[in-house]
Parts: structure tokens; sequence; C-alpha cells
């Protein structure tokens, strides 16, 4: 992209991207080192992430309706903008029912389940860092596939997790601050997922 204008939308849509795994780098360590008497502190530095990206996001839409020409569709720039901040909002979304829960202890299978929400939005830093220059990229379709894959997985430690929850624990409470959990997680993959069908779409409308 060769006018400074429009590669501001681009690296916006990669700093955006940038908070989201911020996000989800902060939650994979609370979780792993997990001590309930911090969670509250910790969604404080979260939030504080997510009033970031929501920055960021005003700032591209008060340019956008300021820009005579955007580089790509403007319906394209609102729903790539929201999408990645959705993905930040996910990830703040699960740290908040861990505290609202009441939670003391953190389940195996929801570490397994950050970990791939931790790779899926480090795989949508990429795609956007690759998006900039998407008329010549040769990557972003493996770029997409791979986090097609990534959302898969999530998709399959989310029915063996809620499996294991209904059958290993007669706690109803436990189930059902665990079950709420395991969703917003799942969600978070889908989030990233999402951010991917958008790309995807602008490429097409642009082949």
């Amino acid at each position: 992209m060769g006018k400074k204008q429009d590669a501001y939308y681009f690296s916006t849509f990669v700093a955006c991207a940038d908070d989201a795994c911020r996000a989800a780098h902060l939650l994979r360590d609370v979780l792993e080192n997990f001590k309930p008497e911090t969670v509250e502190a910790q969604l404080e530095k979260l939030h504080e992430i997510e009033h970031s990206g929501d920055m960021k996001k005003h700032d591209i839409m008060d340019h956008l309706a300021k820009e005579f020409i955007p580089p790509i569709e403007r319906e394209d720039i609102v729903s790539l903008c929201q999408n990645i901040d959705n993905v930040t909002d996910k990830v703040e979304d699960i740290l908040l029912r861990v505290y609202m829960n009441n939670v003391d202890s953190i389940e195996k299978d929801a570490l397994a389940m950050i970990d791939v929400v931790v790779q899926c939005c480090e795989a949508v830093k990429e795609l956007l860092e690759e998006f900039t220059d998407f008329r010549r990229s040769k990557n972003l379709k493996n770029l997409i596939i791979r986090i097609n894959d990534f959302e898969e997985a999530a998709d399959k430690l989310f029915m063996t997790s809620m499996r294991r929850l209904y059958t290993q624990s007669k706690d109803a409470i436990h189930i059902i601050a665990w079950r709420e959990i395991y969703i917003y997680l799942e969600r978070c993959a889908d989030a990233c997922e999402h951010v991917a069908d958008v790309v995807e779409s602008v490429v097409m409308k642009n082949s």
C-alpha cells in the first residue's frame, strides 16, 4: 500500500491484534500461575489492554469518517475492526467469568484451551501483518487455514472438556462455573476465526 493514509488502517489492524495477543498471554499467565487473591488486580490489567483496543477502534472509525477513498470498502474496515476488538473482548470475558464464578483452582482442560487461544491470537496477528500487502501476498491462504485449524482444535478440546466436566464432577456449582468458562474459551477461538473470515472475504472482493 503506497499511500500513508492507507498504511494507517493496516498498521492499526495489526496494533489491535497485538492488544488481543497481549491480553491472551496475560490470561494464560494468570491461569497457569493461579492465585485467587490476585484475580481482581489482574482483571484490571486485562481491562486496560481491552480499553487500549477500544481506543484504537474509535480512532480508526474517526479516521474512516473523514476518509475520501479508503484502501478497502468501508464496511470491510468496520467489520474487521469490530471483529479484532471482539477477540480482546472475549479474552477479557474469560477472566471475568473466573472472577465472578469465584473459581479457586484451574482445570487442566482450561490450560490446554488457553494454549490454543494464545496460538490462535498470534496467528491472527501474523495474518494481519501479511494482510498489509494482501494483493501480492502468497501466504494469506495458509495463515487463514492455520487459524481454522486452531479453531477446530479448540472445538475438540471444548467437547472433551465438557464431557469430562459432566461425567467426573458431582458438584453442580462447579459444573455451572466451568461450563461457562469453557464456553467463553471456545468463543474466543471462534472470534479469531471470524477475523480470518473477513480477511478472506476482502481478498476475494479485491482479486
